[in-house]
């Protein structure tokens, strides 16, 4: 397993645009519609990474937990289907019905999103405030596959209770490490 470390996403970046189709609906979904009144999540995954699999579940209970306080979440896949075609968009759409994921799963078939993003790795995690500034860029947690460090999310909980809050964004931000993008 190849581990790719997040890139650098400046505090206080606002969010690049877009608009990407949501698999579970086939409806196109922009980040002005899908944001949340008090913060937005947005995460950079896949069906098939070892790294995202083993958070899965994690994604569906933090999502849950933040969206009743106005922080909504936001999957994206970038992956080159071509290549990897277990990320498919109509079986991105059958992970999301089976994991119950509670957030739209986008495709960003271009990739120009994931590139506007200079996102790196699956799971990237981005954490804007309501105006669409960036206040956290890097772990869900310390869990990875096989280290047996239990999969809380205490880093991204972090981060949203310091936003909900109104502190400062934490001073301590480890990137997220997981598989590299599928380019084309």
């Amino acid at each position: 397993m190849a581990r790719t470390e997040s890139n650098e996403f400046k505090i206080g970046t606002k969010a690049p645009d877009f608009t990407l189709i949501n698999t579970v609906n086939n409806q196109n979904v922009s980040l002005q519609e899908a944001k949340g009144k008090k913060g937005t999540v947005i995460m950079f995954i896949c069906n098939h990474c070892p790294f995202v699999i083993h958070v899965n579940s994690a994604l569906v209970k933090l999502a849950n937990d933040y969206q009743e306080k106005d922080i909504n979440f936001i999957a994206i896949s970038a992956n080159d289907v071509e290549h990897y075609p277990q990320d498919a968009p109509e079986l991105m759409k059958e992970l999301a019905k089976k994991e119950h994921y509670p957030f739209p799963y986008l495709y960003d078939e271009t990739q120009e999103v994931a590139k506007a993003y200079d996102a790196a790795c699956t799971p990237d995690f981005y954490v804007f405030d309501a105006d669409l500034k960036s206040v956290y860029h890097g772990q869900l947690d310390d869990a990875r596959p096989g280290n047996e460090k239990p999969v809380t999310g205490k880093d991204i909980r972090k981060a949203l209770d310091n936003l909900l809050a109104n502190k400062n964004p934490l001073e301590n931000q480890k990137p997220s490490v997981g598989c590299g993008i599928k380019w084309k």
